[in-house]
């Protein structure tokens, strides 16, 4: 699987297709509920990666819940656009913001434009990732490797670190990593990306415990396989998708709005006492699917 820029893509790319996807009724309805349920009026939020897939979908979602989101994107500033777009058509602010979160000088100046514009920062998505090239170590490519890495990791972190130190004065905020099945699940071919999950996963329980005593939260999810334009190429594999179905209980892949309705709960005060952990949203894919007969 490549993603669309050789260096940052704005979504994770995860293999998918479903013949069973969620019917249309029960997501429109769990938009309602999620609306009537969970207010995050007046929060400020930024996503990374936030132009397409899962991170438009969060973006979308927070927007839909009363915050006020920054949409961050890479590449295409059109898909921001209508991203930006869609959040103002629900009532909500937004603007986009270009940055490349491997580039800690971007990162700097993409918060400064949001303090500009709302005076602070309440919610961190930490959505912008790679999977880079398929290649064996032996093989790899160390400029390629690293570069997963520095957008996976180290582009994490800088926004982390940018986010708590606006966070930790004020005593409230919230951070949330999209993270993947492959913090915990081996991914041959793709080390790097396998690395740099697991790396997050540690990030993430580090970054809470030093932020907890100033009522900072840090989090992540844990996408399985999501159904996102990204992954054409893998939804017209016949066998390629029936491998992948063999791996997920549920028998279907998620769809991008199943990862953003979970993100708006962890962010929002219903979720006031998680901090620390990855929720994986896999349909059971962390659960070992080959001892379901037995093994």
């Amino acid at each position: 699987m490549k993603a669309q820029d050789p260096r940052v893509t704005d979504t994770h790319p995860t293999p998918a297709r479903s013949s069973t996807s969620l019917p249309a009724a029960a997501k429109s309805e769990s938009d309602r509920d999620l609306k009537t349920s969970i207010s995050l009026s007046g929060r400020r939020a930024l996503v990374t990666g936030g132009s397409s897939g899962i991170g438009a979908a969060i973006a979308a979602a927070l927007g839909a819940a009363g915050a006020k989101v920054a949409v961050n994107y890479h590449s295409h500033p059109e898909q921001a656009d209508t991203v930006v777009q869609t959040i103002q058509s629900a009532g909500s602010e937004a603007f986009a913001v270009q940055a490349n979160v491997a580039n800690p000088a971007d990162v700097a100046a993409m918060f400064q434009k949001v303090d500009a514009t709302w005076g602070g920062l309440d919610i961190l998505i930490n959505n912008s990732g790679i999977d880079g090239h398929r290649m064996m170590s032996w093989e790899a490519d160390l400029e390629a490797w690293r570069a997963v890495l520095e957008v996976n990791l180290f582009g994490a972190f800088y926004c982390a670190r940018e986010a708590l130190q606006r966070m930790v004065p004020q005593k409230r905020g919230v951070i949330l990593s999209t993270s993947s099945v492959h913090e915990e699940i081996a991914w041959s071919g793709y080390s790097a990306y396998a690395a740099s999950k697991a790396g997050l996963s540690m990030l993430t329980k580090t970054l809470a415990q030093e932020a907890a005593p100033h009522g900072v939260r840090v989090l992540a999810v844990g996408p399985g396989a999501i159904k996102t334009p990204i992954n054409q190429a893998v939804w017209n594999d016949p066998e390629g998708f029936k491998d992948l179905l063999d791996k997920i209980p549920l028998r279907r892949v998620g769809e991008p709005e199943e990862v953003a309705r979970m993100v708006v709960v962890l962010v929002s005060d219903v979720a006031s006492y998680i901090t620390g952990r990855t929720l994986f949203i896999d349909g059971g894919m962390t659960d070992y699917p080959g001892f379901a007969h037995g093994g």
